[in-house]
């Protein structure tokens, strides 16, 4: 999920407002703060006050939950990172989560391919809110001088899935105690998602009933662009969708001597690899940032000979959800144009990733409201959008929610990239993301219990 260069505020795509928007103040109704005087007046402790949306007791309550699990979490956090496992593989990673899950009274349900799971918390008569985890790891060599490293060759939790895995546990840990309590308003979703990094987990997820009666969904993931302690957020597309392009060019072949009688197939690909990702650019509105970029261009076996057959493989990238679904088709019509100039036949295989992850205003509101609470005003943070994919996606194709970036590199520390071998997190991150993942859901529960037609977070839409 690499960096990209934000659009100006300008420059927001899909009509959609720009980073930053409708964050000035908390939105009505969301986790209300009481108040010195209140407290004072009523002659009720925060610490006793009942009601789970009251900020000021949810976090003496969840400092009190951490005080007596961080440590144990930072530990389960290390044993995934030791043992990681690839996209559906994840089977050690499924027992460790489900042993915790269990031990805390729940019931969880591992998915159809065996790996992942799904498990709910509260009760079935109010609002449903989600909160997703990918727990998969890549295909890497862990190169970190830690102990607890990788203990598995050529496998490496690079991208912060065991941070992920760790915060959304923690949360559960601490919703369940909530419930048991009987202060939820509402129904909490576990997805523990395989398979984000092929790209499959969520429609595994969804072919499942995961989002079934789920009104909004919420994820977390690390971001070392950030210092741990603060939260970005942004209104809009945050990731970018990904496609993957095949072209296969065929022709006559023939002598280079001779090009004028055949079709001269390199020629023909070059101008097929140089041209599209132009004129595809122009056939879209600029803000949509619809971007093909090629990875891969084989023809040709000796320097005499003009091949009868090439190659071409790269990847689309667009932020904006209309030019995503019209991409395909714009590339056949500009294949055929251009491979037709030449005199040579070319195959379109447009293969389906992710879609791009639009976060919807009124749920980033909710992000935003839980974690300034929690954290601070000052640590919610805008972020860039980026061309990565993201297969959260998918989820947020069908229902409203967020995805958000949580900060986790120590100040004035080194910052070590995502998808890098030499990959690391400041593990005071867990604890972080396990207040800001809790406090979300229970914002989004009350405000899922509000009577139709309440206030809400001004000019917010559900998408």
């Amino acid at each position: 999920m690499a960096g990209h260069e934000p659009h100006t505020d300008e420059e927001a795509p899909n009509g959609a407002q720009p980073e930053g928007a409708h964050m000035g103040q908390p939105g009505q109704g969301v986790m209300p703060e009481l108040d010195a005087t209140e407290l004072a007046e009523s002659c009720v402790p925060a610490a006793d006050v009942p009601r789970a949306s009251d900020g000021a007791a949810l976090q003496i309550q969840l400092d009190a939950f951490l005080a007596d699990h961080e440590e144990r979490l930072i530990g389960f956090r290390r044993d995934l990172h030791m043992h990681p496992e690839l996209s559906f593989e994840e089977h050690r990673t499924t027992e460790r989560i489900i042993e915790e899950l269990t031990a805390a009274g729940l019931q969880p349900t591992v998915l159809p391919k065996g790996t992942g799971l799904i498990c709910d918390i509260g009760p079935s008569d109010g609002p449903t809110v989600a909160l997703r985890a990918d727990i998969d790891a890549l295909p890497l060599q862990d190169e970190k001088g830690v102990s607890y490293a990788s203990t598995a060759a050529q496998v490496c939790h690079a991208c912060g899935h065991d941070v992920h895995t760790t915060v959304l546990l923690g949360a559960a840990l601490f919703l369940a105690r909530q419930a048991a309590e009987g202060l939820l308003p509402g129904r909490v979703r576990l997805l523990f998602q395989p398979a984000e990094e092929v790209a499959g987990g969520a429609l595994s997820v969804m072919a499942a009933g995961g989002i079934a009666d789920v009104d909004r969904i919420f994820a977390l993931h690390c971001d070392p662009r950030f210092e741990v302690g603060q939260i970005g957020v942004r209104v809009g597309p945050i990731t970018a969708a990904c496609d993957r392009v095949s072209v296969k060019v065929t022709g006559s072949g023939g002598h280079t001597a001779r090009p004028h009688l055949t079709g001269d197939l390199v020629y023909a690909l070059a101008k097929i690899v140089t041209e599209l990702p132009a004129a595809l650019s122009r056939r879209v509105d600029p803000r949509s940032s619809l971007s093909l970029v090629w990875g891969r261009v084989v023809a040709g076996s000796v320097a005499n000979a003009i091949p009868d057959e090439g190659l071409a493989e790269g990847t689309v990238r667009c932020l904006d959800d209309e030019a995503w679904h019209k991409a395909p088709e714009m590339m056949r019509s500009l294949l055929d144009s251009v491979a037709g100039a030449y005199d040579v036949k070319a195959e379109l295989e447009y293969t389906r990733i992710v879609p791009p992850a639009v976060n919807e205003a009124t749920s980033v509101q909710m992000i935003r409201d839980a974690a300034g609470q929690m954290l601070g005003e000052e640590a919610v943070v805008p972020t860039p959008q980026s061309l990565g994919g993201e297969d959260f996606g998918w989820y947020l194709e069908s229902i409203p929610g967020a995805l958000a970036r949580l900060g986790v590199r120590s100040p004035g520390g080194t910052d070590y990239d995502l998808h890098r071998g030499d990959f690391d997190v400041d593990e005071r991150c867990i604890a972080i993301g396990v207040r800001v993942m809790a406090a979300t859901a229970l914002t989004a529960l009350w405000e899922g219990r509000r009577p139709t037609g309440a206030e809400t977070v001004e000019g917010a839409t559900l998408s």
